[in-house]
């Protein structure tokens, strides 16, 4: 067990206490936070993705900064702008919200492909370039971008290489009846959020990135994740199944999810957990076959159901 393993537990009971009853959420949330990838939520509005996203930069100490994707926003309006000052007789960069340490890209999909790919570039290269001069973005740099599933008017949906650029994609879904109770009675006082203590600091988040690859992967285990992956180009209803960066990714969330669990190893059942997660999105469906995302994350139940499962004999975890 790795010493921020309670610091971790902590983190996730502490952010529950604003995110009422989606501790799934919050862990896949995290897991990508310490995998150095993103997540993308595709809900309705009003279930907590703002919420979510907020908790989790308070807890960590992290700098926090949201962009509302709308139609007229810029590139620029992401990354930053050069302005000439009179009195220096140059110019100075200006920067915008994409250096922070956590970013919420609110309905991603309501702004112009030219923008969105602003971002995403971001995400990929770790940097950004305004005219000419590189700047480094803030380490950690997670981004939660949102899309809002039954509204498609006048809005541009993210090509397939562009949705490869996130770990995740998941939902939140509606409260149970139980959960929605208790919501009202924590909010009986003004909101919650404003009391949520740090836990860790940004200093902390960064060592932790750096210890999830540490996590121990066994060879059946690999063996499991190559063979969930090829098997996503032989599906049914698949026009393309999952790339190579694919199986990269699987490997790096299933290692930040043992890592989160307190786990020294990796084991079968948090890759055939996280397989719908990480690659839903990634694949690409034939055209005939429409409805939502949910559509890919079934196929991908599915497969699993016909893979075996390796058994991980302790003589081959360190």
């Amino acid at each position: 067990m790795n010493h921020y393993a309670k610091k971790i537990a902590h983190i996730i009971d502490t952010v529950e206490k604003v995110v009422v009853g989606k501790r799934q959420a919050i862990v896949l949330t995290l897991t990508a936070l310490l995998a150095r990838r993103h997540v993308l939520i595709e809900d309705v509005p009003g279930v907590g993705k703002t919420m979510l996203v907020k908790a989790i930069a308070r807890v960590t100490g992290a700098d926090f900064k949201r962009i509302q994707f709308t139609p007229d926003l810029l590139p620029s309006d992401v990354t930053g702008v050069s302005i000439y000052n009179q009195h220096t007789n140059a110019f100075e960069f200006r920067a915008g919200p994409v250096l922070s340490h956590i970013l919420l890209a609110d309905e991603i999909n309501r702004t112009s492909p030219k923008t969105q790919s602003a971002l995403l570039e971001a995400m990929e290269e770790g940097n950004v370039t305004v005219d000419g001069y590189t700047y480094e973005l803030y380490e950690p740099f997670f981004v939660m971008a949102t899309q809002n599933p039954i509204e498609h008017g006048g809005t541009y949906p993210l090509p397939e290489a562009q949705l490869d650029r996130f770990l995740f994609q998941i939902t939140l879904g509606y409260p149970s009846q139980e959960e929605e109770l208790d919501m009202l009675e924590r909010m009986g006082n003004g909101h919650p959020i404003a009391e949520l203590p740090a836990v860790v600091d940004i200093r902390d988040v960064r060592q932790m990135q750096r210890e999830v690859p540490n996590v121990f992967v066994s060879e059946a285990v690999k063996q499991y994740i190559v063979a969930i992956v090829r098997e996503t180009r032989n599906l049914d209803q698949v026009e393309l199944g999952v790339s190579p960066r694919g199986t990269i990714a699987l490997l790096r969330a299933a290692q930040s999810y043992a890592y989160v669990q307190g786990m020294p190893y990796v084991r079968p059942d948090d890759v055939k957990l996280l397989a719908p997660y990480v690659l839903g999105h990634r694949l690409i469906l034939e055209s005939d076959v429409l409805g939502p995302q949910g559509q890919a994350h079934t196929l991908i139940e599915r497969m699993l159901t016909r893979i075996v499962v390796p058994v991980t004999r302790k003589d081959i975890v360190k």
